[in-house]
């Protein structure tokens, strides 16, 4: 089965994309399957072997972890915006990485982008340090312990890396 389908996710996904695009006609239906099947098939072997998360009850925690964390932050920029841009403070910060592997980095940098107030910047040449710009710096201590203990300890669990 995994021969026919090694991207299962993907296969899903052209698929929907396909009819969704293109309507439910029985040509349309046999061009979606045939993409669904023939595009992963070979595709898969050009794609590098990601860590698989395979704790879903991590996963969800820290989906929301980050929910309540972009509903905090919405509050903290907005209260920020609507005093004087002199009480201000923004600044960047060298996050040193533990996390190793592609798709745990995207995730963490995306996560510090989709928190309001924070943005990832740059990765240094060998992934080593993660570039982060702060809306508001008070103490950079404070915030690289926060993105180490919220974000990158749980994907270092979940992502056993």
């Amino acid at each position: 089965m995994s021969r026919l389908f090694p991207m299962p996710y993907h296969s899903l996904m052209l698929f929907t994309v396909w009819i969704l695009l293109n309507g439910f006609a029985a040509g349309n239906l046999l061009l979606a399957v045939f993409f669904a099947i023939g595009i992963p098939v070979l595709v898969a072997p050009l794609c590098p072997k990601e860590p698989v998360a395979n704790q879903p009850l991590k996963v969800i925690i820290y989906f929301l972890r980050l929910l309540v964390d972009i509903v905090k932050s919405n509050f903290d920029v907005a209260l920020r915006i609507l005093q004087s841009n002199r009480t201000l403070k923004p600044g960047m910060i060298a996050y040193h990485l533990e996390l190793q592997g592609d798709l745990p980095l995207t995730i963490l940098s995306s996560t510090i982008s989709l928190t309001p107030g924070t943005l990832s910047a740059d990765f240094s040449k060998n992934k080593s340090i993660l570039y982060v710009h702060v809306l508001h710096l008070d103490d950079e201590q404070a915030i690289i312990d926060n993105i180490k203990n919220r974000y990158e300890l749980p994907l270092k669990e979940i992502f056993k890396c």
